[in-house]
């Protein structure tokens, strides 16, 4: 996609998906599209290949029943909270008032069943 026309390719992504741009979520990314330079989209492209690379490496960890896999699992749950608070401090909505307490629960028994793992032994 670089030295492409960026905008073009979104507005034709979006007559793809039968959206129109004028509403307010569809414009926002016809408005993201248009100020996304080549600099941008090689940040973009290299951030999205670092999280797919950690993803599988805890993918493997988990499918090999790796301890320090769990740990990563917890750990990669725990850092959604921050956003999920973030977007409470914008507006509390019912939805992600939820959101914030499930991650919370799930990640809570996940680090303490890795804590009752441990005193048990290997």
């Amino acid at each position: 996609m670089l030295h492409q026309d960026i905008d073009e390719i979104a507005a034709e992504l979006l007559t793809h998906f039968h959206l129109n741009p004028a509403k307010h979520y569809p414009s926002i990314f016809l408005d993201a599209a248009g100020k996304l330079t080549d600099a941008r989209l090689w940040t973009l492209a290299a951030l999205a290949a670092v999280y797919g690379t950690v993803r599988f490496i805890e993918a493997y960890g988990l499918w090999r029943e790796r301890r320090w896999a769990e740990w990563l699992d917890a750990g990669s749950g725990g850092l959604y909270i921050p956003f999920e608070i973030y977007e409470m401090t914008r507006g509390v909505a019912w939805l992600s008032v939820a959101a914030l307490v499930i991650n919370v629960a799930i990640v809570g028994v996940m680090v303490d069943a890795l804590r009752h793992q441990r005193a048990a032994g290997p």
